[in-house]
Formats: C-alpha cells, structure tokens, sequence
C-alpha cells in the first residue's frame, strides 16, 4: 500500500507540473499538431519530431519534450483519419486500420468508426499510462543495480532487438546498424584525443549532430519518396455520417478495446515498432477468436477498435525503456532521446530521482494530452477530412524549408545543412533499397554511449573481456542477445544454403 501511495503522490507532483498554463499550451499544441501531421498522408510523427527539435531548445526541457510527446500520441490519433475515410494511412501504425475501417465508410458508417477509434484510443492511453506510473519505478530501481557492462549488455539487447523486430531484410536491417555505429563513432575518441572518421574536416571534430542525421532520414528522405508516390493528390474523404456508435456498435467494441489494449501495452515496450507490431497482434487476435471471422475486412467495429487501442497503448508503453533504461524502443523514441541531450539530461534510471518533475511530469501529461485529443478529435472530423484532400506538392515545399532552417538554427553550421541535405539523399537512396532508417537512427544514438560503457567495464575488468560474461546480469543478457540473434539469422542462412545447393 506504500508503494501505491508513494505512486499517488508522484503522479500529483506531476500534474502540478503537467496543469501549468504553460505545459498546458504546449501539450495542446504537440497534440493538435501531431494529429495535423497523422492526418496528412506522406509526414508522421518522426518527420515532424526531427523537424521541431531545434525548437525545443528554446523551450523548458519539461515542455519541449511534453510538446513533442503529444505529437507522438497526435499522430496515432490522426492516423486512423484518413485510413478510415480515404484508406490511404496517414501512420505506419494505423495501416490495418484501414482494412474494417474504410469498409465502414463505404457503409456509410464512417462516423462510428471515427469514434470508436477515438474513444478506443483514450481508454487504452490512460490505462497504459497508469500502467507506465505503476511499472516504471521498480524497474528504475533494479536498473539503479546495474553497473557499465549492464549497460553495454542491455544497449547491445536493444540493438538485436530491432534486428529481430524490423521489417523487411534482416541482413539489410543488420547493415543499417552497422552503418549506424560508424555515423556515431565520428568525432575525437575521448581517451586518446585522437580524430576518427573526420576525413580531415575540422567542423566534424565534435561528431556528426543529431539533428542533421534525423531531419535527412526522416524529413528529406520522406519528402522524396512521398512524391514519387502521390503525384497527383490525395483521394477525395466520404461524407462522415452519424457519428457516434450504435448500442450493437459498443456492445462489440468494448471487449476489443480491452483486448487491444493489453495487447498494446505489453508490445509497446519491445525495441522496435511496438506500435505497428502491436496494432497488427491485436486485430489478429481478434480475427481469430471472432465467431465469424468472415466479418473482418468487411466493415467488423472490432477491427477498429482493437488495433486503435493498441497502438495508442504501446506509443505510451514505449515510454517505459527510455524513462528507465535509457534505452529508446522506437525511431521516435530515439529523437526524444536527442531532445534530452540537447537539453542536458543523460536519459536513464538517475532522471526519476535527479529530476522527478521531469520524470512524473512527462507520465503525467500523458493523461492531459489524450483529454486533449478526444476534444481535438471528436469536433474537428469534419476539418480533419478536408485537410486530406490537400495535395502533397503543395505540402512538400514547407516540409523542405523547416529541415533547412532547423538544421542551420540550431548551431548556425552552414555544414549542418549539407550533411542534412546529404543524409536526406542517402536515406532516399536506401528506402528505395527498401532499408529501413529506424534501426540506423537507433544504432546511432546507442553507439557512443555503449562504446563508452564497454570501455569502462574493460577498465574496472583491468582489460579482461570475460568481465562482460562473468557478471551473472550482464551475461544472462548477452546470452539472450545471442540467442535472439541466432534465430533470427537460422531462417537466413537457410535460405542462402538452399540457393548455393540449387546452383550447384
């Protein structure tokens, strides 16, 4: 009962922060914004997050970070839009929304579902942030345990793990980790003073900035695709009919979003995409315990309500790692990593005892940010389906100027903006690889701090490298890393060795 109590009183600390009229504006503004860019389709929540960076630095750190987290929870919000009206979807993690979701549509039932996913959407945001309020302070504690080779155990964890969890090619995935590491390792080493990787370029003495790779992954790269895809415009929206659910409608509803949820919140703290993978788990569970799967695909509420939840419970839920490890789960995670750096906080375990307003205030305006969305969402639909009629070309010339203006506002580097420009062509180039960035992105702002790690667990081991395995924590990590590595690699070097046999 102590801990519950000690949780209440936490929770208050951060509400007093999360209610000020400041942080109150800021939320209000990351959350509209995060559902403008939902419901535009071709930008998400990483785009606009590398782009708003530079700005944050003018902010508080609590209502910099609060802003970008409502973009964060925005943009799932804003995301089940355009998949249930134009079935185009404006998120990665609402694509399978788009399946039942637009079948309602064209039954003239676009409304309900609208609503289902909003209401769906808040339920499963404050259970999983009581759930973040609950979990996140034991975990801190036991991570207070761990000393470097931990750490570089639990970094090396999260790397595989996006390895695992990535789609596509997972030799491609393993590249772009690599190609990461080597993005980061640029600077001067800290211990011998001695240039790395700099090709002789003064201005890269301090490293490659944060800023310059995510805006060129994730801004410059995206614009580039985006037009290729959308030549013309977006498709016209439906009429939205009534909108909220009939009595059949809730009846249906609810135990999904209960199941969606649970779901969600448990998905959402793996590395990877806890998002997408959990709103794909959750319609999938539904499908098979329905009674008549048939109806799914064809306008079934459940195939709404359940991956909504759940990708509204894993973008909290993926607060988890990053409040307690350090440790970021997702490409977005791995820019509001970047906004804690640029405003001087290591992310990890000392943040909820050095800096508890942060900490509980952050967990706190998770609350105040999904009240804010269901007011956002519910009124403005109508709004919200004319801006998808708004075609790209006129949306990617703004896009392209906020990416060159953040990267050279932030360290007035006229070099920030070509290495933008630069990273911005080579992610182009790598996504019609079809390689994705969030791995790379990951990779990039895990390696320093694991090369960092491991050369303190090397020198309290006097050099020894079995003091990685020999420390029980830190081996049963390493050992599940290897696991998880092996057989994710199995299936590969299977189908290698079946293709070298059928050549020969």
């Amino acid at each position: 009962m102590a801990g519950l109590e000690d949780i209440a009183s936490h929770l208050g600390l951060g509400l007093a922060v999360a209610l000020t009229p400041a942080n109150i504006l800021y939320c209000f503004l990351g959350a509209l914004l995060g559902t403008l860019i939902g419901v535009l389709p071709g930008l998400g929540p990483a785009t606009t997050i590398a782009m708003l960076l530079p700005v944050t630095f003018h902010l508080s750190p609590i209502g910099g970070l609060i802003m970008l987290a409502g973009i964060y929870y925005g943009a799932q919000y804003g995301g089940s839009v355009t998949s249930i009206l134009v079935n185009i979807p404006g998120e990665s993690s609402s694509v399978v929304t788009c399946l039942d979701g637009h079948a309602m549509t064209r039954q003239g039932r676009s409304g309900a579902a609208l609503a289902t996913a909003a209401l769906g959407s808040f339920f499963a945001g404050c259970v999983a942030t009581v759930l973040v309020a609950l979990f996140a302070p034991p975990l801190t504690d036991l991570v207070q345990l761990f000393g470097a080779a931990e750490y570089f155990a639990l970094m090396l964890l999260g790397l595989v793990s996006a390895v695992v969890l990535a789609q596509g090619s997972v030799l491609k995935a393993v590249l772009m980790i690599l190609l990461g590491l080597l993005l980061g390792f640029v600077g001067t080493d800290v211990n011998s003073g001695a240039q790395r990787l700099t090709f002789g370029v003064a201005e890269l003495a301090d490293g490659i900035g944060f800023i310059p790779v995510a805006m060129g992954f994730f801004g410059i790269a995206e614009i580039a695709v985006n037009l290729e895809r959308m030549r013309g415009g977006a498709p016209q929206a439906a009429a939205i009919t009534r909108l909220w659910p009939t009595r059949l409608d809730f009846r249906r509803a609810w135990p999904a979003v209960l199941r969606g949820t649970g779901v969600g919140s448990l998905l959402g703290i793996l590395p990877g995409g806890g998002a997408i993978l959990g709103s794909f788990a959750a319609y999938t569970l539904e499908k098979r315990i329905a009674r008549d799967p048939a109806r799914f695909g064809n306008g079934a509420i459940e195939g709404v309500a359940a991956p909504e939840s759940a990708n509204n419970a894993a973008a909290q839920t993926s607060f988890v790692p990053l409040l307690t490890l350090g440790i970021p789960s997702n490409a977005v995670m791995a820019l509001m990593v970047g906004a804690m750096m640029i405003h001087g906080i290591t992310p990890g375990p000392m943040v909820i005892d050095e800096q508890p307003e942060l900490f509980w205030g952050i967990i706190a305006s998770m609350w105040v940010a999904n009240l804010l969305l269901v007011i956002i969402n519910l009124p403005l639909v109508g709004i919200w389906a004319r801006l998808t009629r708004v075609p790209y070309r006129i949306l990617f010339p703004s896009v392209l100027m906020f990416c060159a203006i953040g990267a050279y506002s932030y360290a007035h580097s006229v070099l920030d903006v070509v290495l933008t420009m630069f990273f911005g062509l080579l992610g182009y180039l790598l996504l019609k690889l079809r390689c994705e960035p969030a791995p790379l992105i990951l990779a990039f702002v895990l390696g320093p701090m694991m090369e960092e790690n491991l050369r303190r667990a090397l020198l309290i081991g006097r050099g020894d490298p079995m003091v990685l395995v020999t420390r029980p924590l830190s081996g049963a990590i390493l050992a599940l890393a290897a696991l998880l590595l092996v057989v994710t690699l199995l299936p590969v070097v299977r189908g290698l060795r079946e293709t070298t046999f059928r050549e020969e």
